[in-house]
């Protein structure tokens, strides 16, 4: 088969049949433009003509790459070619998988960057106004908006910290989606749906927002059934909804590296120093597996181990 035929065909089968992500599979996409382009230029365009030594040439040829790749970016790129291979032998398009014997790069191991409790409620006092509290004005917007994006901006982080949810899993809620009392349902990778307790603080944040705020958003732009909406009453994008948590960071004077992903890290970080069962998080957090929550164990123990330094008088 034709490499850009077969590699159609693998993206139709990871985006409909395994339900991933848009995201990943325009990852998964650009990784294999590279790949058949590469094959290309040593006169390779069929699937049947890829061999072992070729797939591992390949992996060589961009683990040196200049300016060398990041480890990640690395492992993913020989997933996805791995994936390719694999379809092929399995739907039997191939008689045998040429990337069998390739082995992605081991990941260095990186503790998620938690805030302290401390931190978090600055960083959600200055994402905007309190619920129920006269407007500090403190919100991201312009042009008389203000004080509507401020509510939305403290709702959106509110919501963020409760329920530990990626940021583009929180764009994507309708309003329908909190409409269930105390609890969130959300839509995470591959379209899997969990569901998700939200704490009161969050609840009523939310609450001002959808009768303080979104309302009059909503009338700015068309007709939309999602929770967050623009200035302009557009969807929020992710890319916006970074920069609401950027300026909340800078305006709460946190000078450590704040990023969307930081309130889902200290969410877990949190639940797990509080007692939660490691199991409890996973499924709050909607990791398939548990071996990518129990990287939140390592924070806790670091905590643990820095009370009893300072605590216990022969610890040092």
């Amino acid at each position: 088969m034709r490499l850009e035929r077969a590699v159609d065909a693998y993206l139709r089968h990871i985006s409909i049949e395994r339900g991933l992500s848009d995201n990943t599979v325009d990852a998964y996409r650009r990784d294999l433009a590279g790949y058949v382009e590469w094959l290309a230029g040593r006169g390779i365009g069929d699937s049947d003509a890829v061999t072992p030594e070729l797939v591992s040439q390949f992996a060589a040829d961009r683990a040196t790459a200049e300016p060398p790749p990041a480890a990640s970016s690395l492992a993913r790129l020989q997933s996805s070619v791995r994936g390719l291979h694999r379809f092929l032998a399995r739907e039997g398009i191939e008689t045998a998988d040429p990337s069998a014997r390739l082995r992605p790069p081991k990941l260095p191991q990186r503790l998620p960057k938690a805030l302290t409790i401390d931190q978090v409620e600055r960083l959600l006092d200055a994402s905007g106004p309190a619920p129920g509290g006269p407007s500090t004005g403190s919100g991201a917007g312009g042009g008389g908006g203000v004080e509507l994006t401020g509510i939305r901006d403290r709702a959106l982080l509110e919501l963020l910290y409760a329920t530990g949810a990626r940021v583009s899993e929180a764009v994507q809620l309708d309003v329908d989606d909190v409409s269930h009392g105390d609890v969130l349902r959300v839509r995470g990778k591959g379209s899997k749906e969990r569901i998700v307790p939200v704490g009161s603080y969050a609840r009523t944040a939310i609450d001002a927002y959808l009768t303080r705020a979104r309302p009059e958003l909503s009338r700015r732009g068309r007709a939309t059934p999602r929770l967050f909406l623009g200035a302009r009453g557009a969807p929020l994008s992710r890319q916006s909804a970074w920069l609401v948590i950027q300026q909340a960071a800078e305006r709460a004077q946190l000078t450590a590296h704040v990023s969307p992903h930081t309130l889902r890290h200290s969410f877990a970080t949190h639940l797990l120093q509080g007692g939660a069962d490691v199991r409890v998080v996973q499924e709050l957090l909607g990791h398939a597996s548990v071996a990518t929550t129990q990287i939140y164990t390592h924070v806790s123990v670091d905590a643990l181990r820095d009370v009893y330094v300072t605590s216990h008088p022969r610890a040092r």
